[in-house]
């Protein structure tokens, strides 16, 4: 009777995921208490197999398929990220707000080139420092913040004279679907909390005493040390 009834609780989910199509279906097509269980049996069997053809194939692959897929919501896009230019093909054009913008500008001008991880690194970098308290509270306020005054840019692009002109708009599509996941929560696990990072050709006097957290690509990460991040 157990199995009868964990069937028959079974049997109701599906037909309620078979959509209002099949709304009159029920699950017996007898209230005959002295109906035999072979009987009762073939029964539910039957309508365990219409509920299964009613499903579509794809509401089916919906239920059980836990990687993001364009269409999805942001968060479930953002949280099953996966580091791959076939992935991010597959998703939607992003668009956002100024915040979106500037870290999408970001991500193009400091890392067009580099991978999908290396371009989610830079912009952890800058999600993180949003949230590190010696930091400005906003994207747009983090990549600009010393922009104007000699030697005090934080990101090269921001100071270097150069066009800011996007000249590469599939590139420019890449950046803004990473910022775009970035802002919706993607988590943020290469570069293990790193707030500056710079290119190998370069070697600045800083790192030398900052905690060296990821290489990737083209870049180095790092974390400030515990005393100057508090200050």
């Amino acid at each position: 009777m157990r199995i009868l009834l964990t069937w028959a609780r079974s049997i109701l989910v599906l037909l309620a995921l078979s959509g209002t199509a099949y709304a009159d279906t029920t699950v017996s097509q007898t209230n005959d208490p002295t109906a035999s269980v072979d009987t009762r049996l073939s029964m539910l069997l039957g309508q365990e197999h219409t509920a299964f053809t009613a499903v579509a194939a794809t509401r089916l692959q919906a239920i059980t398929d836990p990687v993001a897929r364009p269409g999805d919501t942001p968060d479930a896009a953002a949280k099953a990220v996966q580091y791959s230019d076939a992935w991010l093909a597959e998703l939607p054009v992003a668009t956002g707000d100024q915040q979106w913008s500037c870290l999408a500008h970001a991500i193009y001008f400091e890392a067009r080139g580099e991978s999908v991880k290396g371009e989610f690194a830079v912009a952890e970098v800058i999600a993180n420092r949003v949230d590190a308290p010696e930091f400005p509270k906003s994207m747009c306020d983090v990549i600009n913040q010393g922009t104007g005054h000699r030697n005090a840019c934080q990101f090269s692009f921001t100071c270097d004279g150069m066009s800011d002109v996007i000249v590469d708009r599939q590139a420019y599509e890449k950046a803004g679907k990473i910022a775009r996941l970035i802002l919706d929560g993607a988590p943020r696990v290469l570069t293990d909390g790193a707030t500056y990072f710079h290119t190998v050709n370069v070697r600045p006097d800083w790192s030398y005493r900052f905690e060296e957290t990821a290489a990737i690509g083209a870049h180095m990460f790092y974390r400030a040390p515990i005393q100057l991040a508090s200050n």
